[in-house]
């Protein structure tokens, strides 16, 4: 009892005045857990949990996010799998070369040879090319959410679980055949010379840090909005498939008698088929805390 009126003190104090991504309280059958939006990248020296997001953290039993970004040797194998080609193939005999002209560009543009990256598949360059486009402005991967969890999961000596894995992920890029990478390709590459790839990242950044919802709720339709492949992408896989395994996957958790902290990325808790909805769906008790 005197941890629920911790929290509800921590909630009325903080979601004015200073709160984060969503945060969202899950219960069923007297089971509670926390489901958190987050983002993959963030700014050196800004620490991104509010004190009501790391109570929940410290109040649950174990961290569940999508991937445990600290497993690098996973990463590399899922990579060498799903996002280079077999040696003695390179990504210029893929390409056409209107295409492959305008990639040599971008990636000098972004200060990266195309020695280091020609034996990569298209989807993968134009993920580093637009990964650089952020690290430019000061928006890091290595300063992404998920380390800020799984440093306090780990100072708290929590147990850290995945939804998903390295190879899983990797593997739904590589599901598009070789004309929608070089489309998804040129795509990006338009994107990120005419500026709309920084602004789109800077708009779910910012909306993200003042917890806005009507920004996110606009982010999300961006995203998943319109005919091009990254957006169908976007809808039909990267939240489409995954989000119900996703809602599976928790619910297991749930039902394993854990408390849990579940962290994923912001874009998977919005729309009727976000984890919130189809949580609900699935008979639990699902509130928005901010």
């Amino acid at each position: 009892m005197a941890r629920a009126i911790l929290f509800a003190l921590l909630l009325a104090c903080y979601q004015t005045v200073f709160a984060a991504g969503q945060l969202y309280r899950v219960t069923h059958e007297g089971k509670t857990s926390y489901l958190y939006g987050t983002i993959h990248v963030g700014r050196d020296g800004v620490y991104p949990l509010d004190a009501v997001a790391s109570r929940a953290l410290l109040d649950s039993n174990a961290l569940v996010i999508e991937l445990d970004i600290r497993e690098d040797k996973a990463f590399q194998l899922a990579l060498a799998r799903h996002a280079r080609y077999p040696d003695g193939d390179t990504v210029q005999n893929h390409l056409t070369p209107a295409t492959l002209q305008k990639t040599v560009q971008a990636l000098a543009r972004a200060g990266i040879p195309l020695a280091s990256v020609q034996h990569y598949k298209p989807w993968l360059i134009a993920n580093l090319l637009v990964g650089a486009e952020l690290d430019k402005h000061g928006y890091q991967r290595s300063q992404a959410v998920e380390y800020a969890l799984l440093a306090a999961a780990q100072k708290q000596d929590k147990t850290v679980r995945e939804l998903e894995s390295a190879d899983y992920q990797l593997g739904l890029f590589d599901s598009l055949t070789a004309q929608q990478q070089e489309q998804y390709l040129l795509e990006n590459l338009a994107d990120l010379d005419d500026g709309d790839s920084l602004k789109r990242s800077q708009a779910l950044i910012e909306a993200w840090g003042a917890a806005d919802k009507t920004g996110i709720q606009a982010a999300w339709q961006t995203a998943t909005s319109g005919d091009s492949i990254s957006a169908g992408f976007m809808n039909r896989v990267l939240l489409g498939k995954r989000n119900p395994e996703m809602a599976a996957n928790i619910e297991r958790i749930m039902q394993q008698d854990q408390v849990a902290f579940v962290g994923v990325g912001l874009l998977h808790l919005v729309g009727d088929d976000g984890l919130p909805q189809l949580l609900k769906r699935r008979g639990y008790q699902v509130e928005q805390l901010y």
